[in-house]
This record gives C-alpha cells, sequence and structure tokens, in this order.
C-alpha cells in the first residue's frame, strides 16, 4: 500500500454560470445539433448565454496515511467543491485524484433520511447509502442509537423528531463509519455545544485511535487547530499556503482582518435590549494588540472596546461593565468600571468611551459580548444582553499554537512549586 492515501495533481473544477435560453428558429437549432458531437460543454436544443467560473484551479495535494488535514479558507473559495471531486459526487474538469481504500463522506448529516420511516429504518437505509454493509450497521446498531441518544423514539417516524435529533441521528451513523479516508464538511456547524463537544471527540477517536486519513472542512479555528496536525488554505480555487496547522491559520485570520469585525463598528441600534434607556449603547468595536490575527483577541492577551454611548438626559453612570458569555448564556467575564471605583458623568449627546482589559483569560473559541449601563441606586439604563459574536484566537507567545484538546474556557498561569 502506498504511504499517501489522497493524491491530487493540477485539479480544476469549472462550472457555467449564465442562462440557457431556448432556440429561437429550427434553422438555429439544427446548426447547434450539428456543432454538438464537437462541443462537449453544449446542450441539445439550447443556445448558450453565459461564462465560466473555475471554483478549482491547479490544485495539487498529498495526504499521507492516518494524516488529519485541516481544509479552510473563505466562503467561496473551493472547499466543497473539493471534497465533492473526492468523493466522486462530481467530476473534475482537468486533472486528477487519486484515493487508497475505502472513501466515507460526510457532507452532510441525515443523507438518506425518509421523513415517514422511522429511526431504526432509517438507520439501516442511511448506513447502506453512506456505504455500510447491513452485518457492519447491526453490529454497530447499539453504539449509533446510544451516540444519538434518540432511544425511547428509535421506533417514532423521523417526521416526529426535533430537528435536532435528526441532526445527532445523521452524525451518529456517519461517524460509525469504518473508512480508510473519512471526509467531512461542516459537520459542526449544526447541533448543540454538548453535541458538538461529542463529535468532536468522535473525530479524535477516528483519526487517532483507529489511524483513518481524515480531510476536514470547517470555519471553526478551534476544532482545526484542535484535530488537524497539517491544514490546507484556499482562495479563489487555489491552494495559497499549506503546512503546519498553527502557522496556516495566521495566515487565514491575517487574510480575514479585512472583512473581521475587530476594529470595525458594529450597529447596535436594532439588538434586544432592556432598561429605561436615558442612555444607550448604540456602537461597538473591539479589537487586540495583534496585527498577526486581524487585530482578534488571544488567550493571555488585550482586548480594548470602544463603546458609542447616547444619553438624552444628563445622567450618572455608576456601573458600565462588559460581559463575555459562552455560547449557552453562561456568564465568564464581567468588567465593569464600578469595580475600580470609577463613575462617568454624561450630558445629552454621544460619547466615545474606551475600556481596556490587559488580560483576557478565555482559551480559543467563540464567544459572546454583552453591556450594561447603570445609574445610583442600580437604575438599569441599558442592558444587552448578546450585541455580538467576538472569537478568541489560539494565539500564544512565540505564535499560533494548536489550541488545548480540552472543553475549558478560562486560562489561568500556573506556577510549578516542587517540594524537596
Amino acid at each position: 500500500m502506498s504511504d499517501y492515501a489522497v493524491r491530487i495533481e493540477g485539479l480544476g473544477k469549472r462550472y457555467r454560470v449564465g442562462q440557457l435560453r431556448g432556440p429561437r428558429t429550427l434553422g438555429e437549432d439544427l446548426a447547434r445539433l450539428l456543432r454538438l458531437p464537437f462541443d462537449r460543454n453544449s446542450t441539445p436544443g439550447a443556445t448558450r448565454d453565459d461564462s465560466t467560473v473555475w471554483a478549482l484551479r491547479d490544485v495539487t495535494l498529498e495526504v499521507r496515511q492516518a494524516e488529519v488535514v485541516g481544509i479552510i479558507g473563505r466562503n467561496g473559495a473551493g472547499k466543497s467543491t473539493l471534497l465533492k471531486v473526492l468523493s466522486r459526487i462530481t467530476a473534475p474538469t482537468e486533472g486528477w485524484a487519486r484515493i487508497e481504500g475505502r472513501v466515507g463522506s460526510l457532507l452532510e448529516a441525515g443523507t438518506g433520511f425518509h421523513s415517514e420511516l422511522t429511526g431504526r429504518e432509517n438507520i439501516y437505509m442511511s448506513g447502506a447509502i453512506l456505504g455500510m454493509r447491513k452485518a457492519e450497521i447491526k453490529r454497530k446498531f447499539d453504539q449509533i442509537v446510544a451516540f444519538a441518544d434518540i432511544g425511547p423514539f428509535l421506533d417514532t417516524p423521523v417526521k416526529r423528531y426535533s430537528s435536532g435529533m435528526q441532526v445527532r441521528l445523521g452524525f451518529a451513523v456517519a461517524a460509525h463509519l469504518e473508512p480508510d479516508v473519512l471526509i467531512m464538511d461542516e459537520v459542526l456547524a449544526v447541533g448543540d455545544a454538548e453535541f458538538q463537544r461529542k463529535c468532536l471527540g468522535r473525530i479524535e477517536d477516528v483519526s487517532r485511535s483507529d489511524g483513518r486519513t481524515v480531510l476536514f472542512v470547517s470555519h471553526n479555528m478551534d476544532a482545526v487547530q484542535r484535530l488537524c496536525s497539517r491544514a490546507i488554505l484556499l482562495e479563489n480555487g487555489r491552494i495559497v499556503s499549506e503546512g503546519e496547522t498553527a502557522g496556516v491559520v495566521s495566515k487565514y485570520l491575517a487574510r480575514e482582518k479585512a472583512v473581521s469585525s475587530a476594529r470595525a463598528w458594529i450597529d447596535l441600534s436594532t439588538v434586544d435590549r432592556e432598561g429605561s434607556g436615558v442612555v444607550r449603547t448604540t456602537r461597538v468595536r473591539y479589537w487586540s494588540d495583534l496585527d498577526q490575527v486581524g487585530a482578534r483577541p488571544y488567550p493571555d492577551g488585550p482586548l480594548t472596546v470602544s463603546l458609542t454611548l447616547a444619553a438624552t438626559a444628563p445622567c450618572t453612570i455608576s456601573s458600565l461593565a462588559i460581559g463575555l458569555y459562552d455560547v449557552q448564556g453562561t456568564k465568564l467575564v464581567n468588567a465593569d468600571i464600578a469595580a475600580v471605583g470609577r463613575s462617568l458623568q454624561l450630558l445629552p449627546g454621544e460619547h466615545e468611551i474606551t475600556l481596556r482589559i490587559p488580560e483576557l483569560h478565555l482559551n480559543p473559541g467563540v464567544y459572546l459580548m454583552g453591556f450594561w449601563l447603570a445609574g445610583p441606586l442600580g437604575a438599569v439604563y441599558d442592558y444587552v444582553a448578546a450585541g455580538l459574536e467576538l472569537e478568541v484566537v489560539a494565539y500564544q507567545a512565540g505564535g499560533l499554537q494548536r489550541a488545548p484538546a480540552d472543553d475549558g474556557r478560562v486560562t489561568c498561569h500556573l506556577e510549578v512549586l516542587v517540594a524537596d
């Protein structure tokens, strides 16, 4: 067997965009039919008014056996197209790709489900579509049901399942494939946080314990750095960076800084809020001091937040707080001017206030930022529970590092004391 599980050479995929119009005359139709043998892109009975776009162009790549490779890039970069070509869903326009061994593709959780069939029946049908033999499904049936956590509803038609239950069942079936190469596209973009952690653990088991090759597409940089030893950055259908995961993620985030919310003003005028409205937070922007990661915050690094406050009357702000929450809504950070003995006196109009957290002790991940404005005696002026999302990236002294392989959210400094 070759040392390489996947080999790609000069791969390209071209799509046509535009419209196909029906013929205007019989003569045009006959002329097109005569040209058809010499134009493989022609469609009988239609005239073309379109152009082409290359979703992939000149992609050359080698992936070793038992290697876990992350494929990252902006929307439209060609990531999903590459996986579809490798999964033989679509054929390449040029070049070739060769995969050693059995391939399992998880491009969408729930592939092959039928809403009228029960969960039990859909396990067998979806497993067969994904390439599992009946004996293999039967042997793993109890593991699939336990992973999906749908035991009491196993013989209920899937149409009565919630969307979350369907996602759990779909991933559970696909996660118990035994391919030599597992291809996964944004499988962590669905499901609740607990289920996503469960999925991450399963992917780690498949890649590390079972020694299978994994191609993993995700916009979750935390998951990419946790799972992948190597990464590929695609841009406009071409590979622009390849190598150790941390370095490639660093380049991706640096390229993304122009579209990142860091340093850009974000309008909060339409978000849900509570309070009297005497003064409100109307805009916010945030940044760290590190351009290498697009000014996004990183563990133990600084976080600076600027707020635009709009006051309708003279007021005293005795409590102005920034709150950071996890995706389940648990508050992890509360930074309040009251804690440092400060207050603000505002006149009617707009005011810009800048606050700085010198060290943000959060591990890499996505968090929610909220704001609290209150006056003397606790009178609430404005409360925004989740004004925006921000991503803490996995940067440490010396450069980007692989994210810690745990589910902790808070990072702490540690001193090692050795006793004789």
